[in-house]
């Protein structure tokens, strides 16, 4: 797997440059799907992250635009103005390619991505470097968001032939679209420890003129290669490994990597992580009264308290940044993903069920609040991300928190109020800057503003409980949460008057899908049927928008338009398994949550589609796109991790299971069967990778509930029970309504449900596991002792 590497050491290697050297900046790997970035070429260079800048205007307001003007991404409409004849991937790009013999230059990124820009700026606004790309090069622009499947297979090649990979993406392919040589960010020339891109570009330019079928000869070695390494199957497996031990291989992993100071699982950079969360909690409830059991709740709960406390969550305007650049979650990179808000929406929520502590409720409110305000499409749909940069003033160069960032004199002049009955002289400002930790100086450290521009500014951590502020000041503490809470309102009023980051308007089907769990779960849980029908709402955008009905197909985007509009590319970008998985799961919670049938029925017919477009009747489990999209690249790959989303194939196991409660139909539970075993090889290596597929292990083999209420939807006593089975924390089940009615979906799907009945009119639950019912119950308290035990 050197190839790659032991081209651009012959072909790019400076004096005094050591080949294979990798280094990162505010990121980690990519394998974590996180926005972020390690080198890939040969050279050290500093390492992509997805940050952001807004969109930048043309530095030359006369350039004329390229191609990409046509475009709907946001991502690529920032580089309309570039001097770069730029190509969107497709057929003219490739037959350009072969017919001219040249190389394709493949650049991968977002639109809120730091890095990107910063390449963008640099390199591709620099008229010697796009005569160099146009000329020499097929240059093709993706928006990895948009084609995720495109973004794996080079992603792929990238960390195969070195350590790491991320973003921006640079990749050089064949015309046949095979790649033989790659990177992330280029500097736009050569340091004294590293090789700029005008460099790379000549010398690659060199190359393929001189050495073209060497390269052509390693290029087909590698992605043969590439393809054997990347195969996941079921092989000559029968059994599928033992759930009890992957579950205790995977929390030892672990408990081994955990933060006892501060939670969470590395040092720097540290990543909120969902999944480790969410296996951590499933965990505590089959080992609760084990001491590992008490061990992974607490892991989990501490690492939630620290990351709401830290400045890795917007205490003003709420919601949470992608990653803490720090071990203390203090200061982060201030990118905020909607796939985050929508897991860590859940993670709070099931923090609340399990412990009773309204703080975790209240931080899920907080989240959910921000999305509605900030990432929401009044059609519905929620958009995809908030940049990490702006403008600290308008018509001013953006800058990486400026939004977010506040000076001791701010706050000051913002709250100004004496408050009373304190033991000492104080003003709102003076207690808010001593409960979040600000200071004069500002308090973040140099090595965290390596550009020097959040000197003096400050980032938002709670330093102390409100207890302890309110005993500093002598102040009884719920003046103290008063005061906080509107001061906190305050700075949010005054932060309108900021300019906003860059929003990425563009609305991905997963990335919604998600979302609609975040609000039903959330909902059905805290009793907020607000908060359901905001999950209502996002599934009916979904539909209508998003959805094919014709084909039965997903649509993977669209986009705002003006005056509240929707609009599609043409032709429509098709959605990929992550768009499938991620729907099917928020229509399975939807239907919890609101009890409405049509839901289920619509995740039942998208299941079958998937089924259809990307299950391997030969080697089991899903491929991450359909053979006919990916027709072209070189390997069709499924995705065997969890990071920051979980594995389209994970969420797929937990969907089949749900299904198979939801209908009895044994096709689900044989096509999880044949999906876990074909993982089963790569969970026995490194559990801790597939952590929501162990989880969808244990629910397989320890079998799902099926909890059943019998009784009018709208009575409150039905209302009860049901309430009462949202509130206890129990992963592996399913939720059934059954109305009476021997005409509805579920009568139709679960004959069984026909002989359970209504105990003396009254609302009635059971709870049944391998084909056999408890007793009636019909006080929500005795359901909630069932459902403990």
């Amino acid at each position: 797997m050197l190839g790659a590497q032991a081209w651009l050491r012959r072909g790019l290697q400076l004096p005094g440059v050591r080949p294979g050297f990798t280094a990162s900046r505010r990121g980690s790997s990519s394998r974590d799907k996180d926005r972020s970035a390690t080198v890939t070429s040969s050279v050290p260079m500093p390492a992509g992250g997805k940050g952001s800048r807004p969109n930048c205007p043309p530095s030359a307001p006369q350039r004329t635009p390229n191609r990409l003007i046509n475009e709907k991404s946001p991502y690529l409409l920032q580089h309309a103005y570039n001097p770069v004849d730029w190509y969107p991937w497709g057929q003219e790009a490739f037959d350009k390619a072969r017919k001219e013999n040249k190389p394709i230059f493949l650049s991968v990124g977002y639109s809120t991505c730091h890095w990107c820009h910063r390449m963008e700026e640099e390199s591709f606004q620099n008229e010697e470097i796009g005569r160099l790309l146009s000329e020499d090069f097929v240059s093709v622009k993706v928006d990895r968001e948009e084609r995720p499947d495109v973004d794996k297979v080079y992603m792929t090649f990238v960390q195969a032939t070195s350590s790491g990979g991320g973003w921006p993406m640079s990749v050089w392919l064949t015309p046949n679209l095979q790649p033989f040589v790659g990177g992330t960010y280029f500097p736009p020339e050569d340091g004294l420890t590293r090789v700029g891109f005008r460099t790379v570009l000549l010398r690659i330019r060199e190359q393929w003129k001189q050495n073209k079928n060497s390269l052509l000869e390693n290029s087909q070695r590698i992605t043969s290669a590439l393809l054997a390494r990347s195969e996941i199957s079921l092989g000559d497996r029968q059994l599928l490994p033992s759930a009890a031990t992957m579950n205790s291989r995977c929390f030892q992993q672990l408990d081994e990597g955990y933060d006892e100071e501060y939670g969470g699982f590395a040092e720097a950079p540290k990543f909120p992580t969902p999944v480790i969360l969410s296996f951590l909690f499933s965990y505590w409830l089959s080992h609760r009264l084990t001491q590992d059991g008490s061990r992974a709740q607490q892991m989990a709960l501490h690492t939630l308290k620290m990351m709401a406390n830290g400045g890795i969550r917007d205490h003003v305007g709420q919601g949470f940044h992608r990653y803490s650049t720090d071990r203390q979650w203090h200061v982060p990179h201030f990118e905020k993903m909607l796939y985050d808000q929508a897991q860590l929406a859940v993670a709070y929520t099931h923090a609340f069920q399990i412990s009773g502590d309204e703080f975790y409720s209240d931080v899920a409110k907080g989240i959910l609040q921000y999305v509605s305000k900030s990432l929401s499409h009044r059609s519905g749909g929620f958009y995809s991300a908030e940049d990490a940069d702006s403008p600290p003033e308008q018509g001013m160069r953006p800058r990486e928190g400026a939004f977010y960032v506040w000076t001791v004199k701010e706050i000051q002049q913002h709250l100004p109020e004496p408050v009373p009955g304190a033991t000492e002289p104080l003003t709102a400002g003076q207690l808010l800057v001593k409960h979040y930790g600000l200071t004069e100086a500002g308090n973040i450290s140099p090595n965290q503003d390596p550009k020097g521009e959040l000197q003096g500014q400050n980032v938002l951590n709670v330093r102390y409980s409100q207890e302890l502020t309110a005993a500093r000041f002598g102040l009884d503490v719920e003046t103290v949460r008063d005061l906080l809470n509107s001061g906190l309102e305050k700075l949010f009023q005054a932060r309108k008057h900021r300019p906003r980051p860059h929003l990425d308007s563009k609305m991905l089907a997963a990335w919604n899908g998600l979302m609609v769990s975040g609000y039903a779960v959330t909902g059905a849980v805290l009793g907020m049927d607000r908060l359901i029908n905001f999950a209502i709402s996002g599934a009916k955008f979904l539909k209508r928008h998003m959805f094919d009905v014709a084909s039965g197909r997903l649509m993977r985007t669209c986009y705002a338009g003006s005056g509240g509009t929707v609009e599609h590319s043409n032709p429509p970008c098709w959605g990929f398994l992550e768009d499938y998985t991620f729907v099917v799961r928020g229509l399975l919670d939807l239907y919890e949550a609101s009890q409405e049938s049509a839901w289920l029925e619509w995740a039942l017919r998208l299941q079958d589609t998937q089924d259809r477009l990307f299950w391997d009747s030969r080697g089991g489990g899903y491929f991450c796109s359909e053979a006919e999209l990916g027709a072209g690249l070189p390997l069709r790959l499924k995705d065997d991790q969890d990071g920051a989303e979980p594995s389209a194939n994970s969420v797929s196991a937990h969907n089949l299971l749900r299904l198979h409660g939801f209908t009895g139909h044994k096709d689900w539970l044989d096509k999880c069967v044949c999906l876990l075993t074909a993982f089963s090889e790569r969970m026995r290596r490194v559990p801790v990778a597939l952590p929501e597929m162990v989880r969808a292990l244990s629910a397989h083999q320890q079998t799902l509930k099926q909890i059943v209420v019998c009784g009018d939807p709208q009575a409150k006593d039905t209302k009860a029970l049901v309430q009462c089975v949202h509130s206890v924390y129990t992963p592996n089940k399913v939720l059934i309504l059954a109305d009476g009615d021997p005409s509805s979906f579920l009568s139709r799907q679960l004959p069984f449900l026909s002989t359970l009945r209504q105990l003396e009119d009254r609302a009635t639950a059971y709870v049944c596991e391998n084909q056999a019912c408890s007793m009636p119950i019909t006080e929500p308290c005795e359901l909630r002792k069932l459902l403990l035990q």
